[in-house]
């Protein structure tokens, strides 16, 4: 009987369930949407009780569409959205909603940290500078704000660890995850230095035990093979945070290629053989000890193109889902038009965040009367592409890279891949699967099921390139003019953020 592995991917708006075979080509995906709430300002969250029967029924979707028996499945792997809170009891029960790393509310918790100069330490120590939706971050403001279910926590988990724990029964994290948070950067394990500083020594108790990414974490109990049509007994792998997968689902497992992706978040990531510490990236724990990954990121990418089509292009999108098509198909030639004439229309892709200190917004630049909505979408297209860019070159200029992978929404569409490759200047390698990061999870599932002797390996033998884009010199030269304005445009937004900030939040 042939072998198969089943990676399951919970991003921020949807969650799927693919099913690999051991040369990583696609079998069956099963996908579920999860319904993102915002109660208030700042507050990005989802049921995770709604999150788990999205799993489960993406996993039954996948098992159905591939006709591949149950057990011919060795092992699973799980991925999830990186940072964010999923907080459970000591029985294992739900403490409040799932927060996405979207979520802003703990805002006010870096500022303060900022001011009290604790970011320098921080970065020294963890290699990273808390961003507002990290796990710290989120748990001191319901330290302070909801202390009484603070006191009720007994598992601190990221999203992948709350699925794998419906799965199995067994709380874990990997190192990846756990890194995001909660570890010392040099010996890449937790530290009581760590919970220090941030002042929550009294969580140590509920951080889960850090398990290898491609190690058995636990084994599908009866009751989750009975939701999800999976083998009682399967092999559930621990896995890995959602960009460090993808990065290893796109076969980049060596330090030299920077990995992007182009999701909700603007990822950024590249590995290293030492450590790197610099503000303008965080410093987490690689595919295998002793390797760290970089990464860039920021919630700036293709959500704002998700966004202005939405709004700008509700009609065709309708069209699009009624014909079965791409919604790019039926726009390509308004797009390609606009593209080709001069344009002064400029876009800062902050619907959700920045990579900036100040609250961004995002905002357009240089609108005239003869401007079309095309314009506008071009310029929302390089906006993004732009914000990548600023991460990269902040990567680069101490890891040098000879080439980028690109995945994500971006990595579809040649129009849009060749974009990244004339902004960067770099060649852009797109994968042969477009499902990297389940597919990284999946090779998780390989390596503990024995399938592959090491993800290194698993990267090698189940990852290729399907094609590449080169920069296009001129269109790169242009595109720099125009990225440079950008960012003098970002600097001269900066100090007016925070008056536009308290206006729409009301704080």
């Amino acid at each position: 009987m042939e072998t198969y592995l089943l990676g399951l991917d919970s991003g921020s708006t949807a969650t799927k369930a693919v099913i690999f075979d051991t040369a990583g080509r696609t079998v069956a995906v099963g996908s579920r949407r999860v319904e993102q709430r915002q109660p208030r300002p700042r507050h990005v969250e989802r049921d995770m009780q709604e999150t788990w029967a999205a799993a489960s029924g993406a996993i039954r979707d996948a098992l159905e569409l591939s006709h591949v028996p149950a057990d011919a499945i060795a092992a699973v792997g799980v991925t999830g959205h990186g940072d964010g809170l999923y907080l459970v009891d000591h029985d294992g029960a739900p403490l409040g909603p799932g927060i996405l790393s979207l979520d802003s509310r703990a805002f006010d918790v870096r500022d303060q940290w900022r001011e009290a100069g604790l970011l320098p330490q921080a970065l020294e120590l963890t290699g990273q500078q808390p961003y507002p939706y990290a796990a710290v971050s989120l748990l001191k403001w319901i330290q302070v704000n909801e202390p009484e279910r603070y006191a009720k926590i007994g598992h601190v988990l990221f999203c992948k660890d709350w699925l794998r724990l419906c799965l199995t029964g067994v709380a874990a994290t990997d190192p990846t995850e756990a890194s995001s948070s909660f570890t010392d950067v040099r010996t890449q394990q937790y530290s009581a230095e760590v919970l220090d500083l941030y002042g929550l020594t009294s969580i140590a108790p509920a951080l889960p035990p850090i398990v290898p990414s491609g190690a058995i974490a636990g084994r599908v109990t009866a009751q989750a093979a009975a939701q999800t049509g999976l083998k009682e007994g399967m092999p559930v792998a621990c896995g890995l945070h959602d960009v460090t997968s993808s990065a290893l689902g796109m076969g980049n497992t060596e330090p030299g290629i920077v990995s992007i992706t182009a999701g909700t978040f603007s990822i950024n990531e590249i590995l290293s053989d030492r450590p790197q510490l610099d503000p303008r990236w965080s410093c987490r724990n690689g595919t295998r000890p002793g390797q760290w990954m970089n990464m860039s990121i920021s919630p700036a990418s293709s959500s704002n193109v998700d966004w202005f089509l939405r709004e700008f292009f509700a009609h065709e999108a309708e069209q699009a889902a009624e014909r079965g098509c791409s919604l790019f198909d039926l726009i390509g030639d308004e797009l390609q038009a606009a593209f080709a004439e001069p344009s002064s229309v400029m876009f800062h892709p902050f619907l959700f965040g920045s990579p900036f200190e100040q609250p961004a917004s995002a905002s357009f630049f240089g609108i005239r009367g003869w401007h079309r909505r095309a314009h506008m979408a071009r310029a929302v297209l390089e906006g993004m592409v732009f914000n990548h860019r600023y991460h990269v070159e902040a990567l680069t200029s101490v890891l040098p890279a000879r080439r980028v992978g690109l995945t994500g929404g971006g990595s579809s569409s040649p129009m849009l891949a060749q974009l990244f490759a004339d902004t960067l200047g770099i060649p852009i390698d797109i994968p042969e699967n477009q499902e990297a990061s389940a597919l990284g999870a999946a090779l998780c599932a390989g390596v503990s099921a024995g399938v592959f002797a090491s993800l290194a390996e698993a990267g090698m033998k189940a990852c290729r390139i399907q094609r590449t884009h080169l920069p296009d010199p001129q269109r790169h030269c242009r595109l720099t003019e125009a990225y440079n304005l950008y960012m003098q445009l970002i600097s001269g937004m900066n100090p007016l953020w925070p008056a536009l900030d308290r206006a729409a939040t009301g704080y």
